[in-house]
């Protein structure tokens, strides 16, 4: 199993919204997608001052169903437009770890 964690922050004012539209479009229309190997998604959140930081981890069950998700730079973010604008900063590249437990 492959976790894809990715960070990206927001203003305080900004953080709920963004954390909406994960919730309730960007996560349900990657499921949509039907990716074959895609085992869903996980949002953290923390709060820091003026700034709150969002870390996003999907879990595929090999690097082919990540580049399906992805492309074929694997490593590249996958930012949704409508969200861009609420990222006052973010990872320019998605990592990937092995999930050993």
């Amino acid at each position: 199993m492959i976790a894809r964690i990715w960070h990206g922050w927001t203003k305080p004012a900004d953080a709920k919204v963004y954390e909406n539209m994960l919730r309730d479009e960007i996560f349900p229309g990657i499921a949509a997608r039907k990716i074959a190997g895609y085992h869903g998604a996980e949002l953290f959140v923390r709060e820091d001052g003026d700034e709150v930081e969002f870390v996003t981890l999907l879990r595929f069950d090999s690097m082919d169903a990540v580049k399906e998700f992805a492309g074929e730079d694997e490593s590249k973010p996958v930012i949704y437009s409508k969200a861009e604008s609420l990222l006052t900063r973010m990872d320019t590249r998605s990592r990937h770890y092995r999930i050993a437990v």
